[in-house]
């Protein structure tokens, strides 16, 4: 059954940062970006690299929110986790990328499935995609992501690269 990905702008703008948007082509049969998410993404700088994704190959990933779920609202997150969450609640079988905390929380606390921009990079090296993700990482900690070094050190262990 092919992956589907409902997609927060963090994990766009940060896999846009280091030229590995091919890769949620490569791992995810359909993708999903909510119109919020579309939003924050083109109130970005000129150039971004996730503006340019969105508009040139995955403007057909867009989707309008046509009721966002009461439960996800009520935790407050901003627009772009909401919809994101709230889409991937409607959509059996999807998953939510999203990196920030209190999404992934109630992510969890609702029984959405998630996984943050480390994980996509994770599963695109077990799937053969990339060779190491230990420039990738670096290369995102490098662009501004921030995470904890215990996680990190974690993810490195995971891979293989520790």
């Amino acid at each position: 059954m092919p992956r589907i990905w409902g997609v927060n702008a963090s994990p766009l703008i940060l896999l846009g940062k280091i030229s590995a948007l091919p890769l949620l082509d490569r791992l995810c049969g359909q993708l999903l970006v909510p119109v919020g998410v579309e939003k924050e993404i083109f109130e970005g700088p000129e150039g971004d690299p996730a503006i340019r994704w969105l508009k040139e190959k995955n403007a057909e990933s867009i989707r309008p929110l046509s009721l966002a779920d009461p439960i996800i609202t009520a935790w407050d997150l901003g627009l772009g986790e909401s919809q994101v969450l709230s889409l991937a609640r409607q959509t059996p079988g999807s998953e939510a990328l999203v990196d920030g905390s209190l999404a992934r929380k109630c992510a969890a606390a609702v029984g959405i499935s998630v996984r943050g921009t480390l994980g996509v990079l994770l599963l695109a090296k077990r799937e053969g995609h990339v060779p190491r993700v230990a420039p990738l990482f670096q290369q995102l900690t490098e662009a501004g992501f921030r995470i904890a070094p215990d996680l990190l050190e974690k993810a490195l262990r995971w891979a293989n690269e520790r």
